[in-house]
């Protein structure tokens, strides 16, 4: 009496993916921690809003704010992708569109991580 799938579905296999549950703990876990990381990074870019580059390089580059940034931007990228990645899912319906903009979400996001780590790395040093 537990499976309530039509048999058509259960004939052509439909049904829980079992990949669900991940995904919707990792978009929590990150969303908890831009909860935490995103106030904490905009007081401390704010506190720099009337300092020069020369100021706000010095703090990017520190050991504090460049841990800071890295964490805030790991964790916005990271949500950023499975966000687009359920959009995509959800709302794509061609299997060849959606491949396509599954891994061209995947390469942007990566692609802006490898930039904010080459930006912090270079003012750090």
């Amino acid at each position: 009496m537990g499976d309530f799938r039509t048999p058509l579905a259960r004939v052509r296999g439909l049904g829980s993916a079992k990949s669900g549950t991940g995904h919707f703990i990792a978009q929590r876990v990150s969303a908890i921690a831009l909860v935490v990381l995103m106030p904490l990074f905009l007081v401390k870019l704010a506190k720099n809003a009337g300092a020069g580059y020369a100021e706000a390089a010095a703090w990017v580059g520190s050991p504090l704010g460049a841990i800071l940034t890295l964490l805030a931007m790991t964790a916005a990228l990271y949500h950023m992708r499975l966000g687009l990645q359920v959009v995509i899912e959800d709302y794509i319906y061609r299997p060849a569109t959606k491949a396509i903009l599954l891994i061209l979400n995947t390469f942007v996001a990566a692609g802006l991580w490898i930039a904010v780590l080459y930006s912090v790395l270079a003012l750090a040093r």
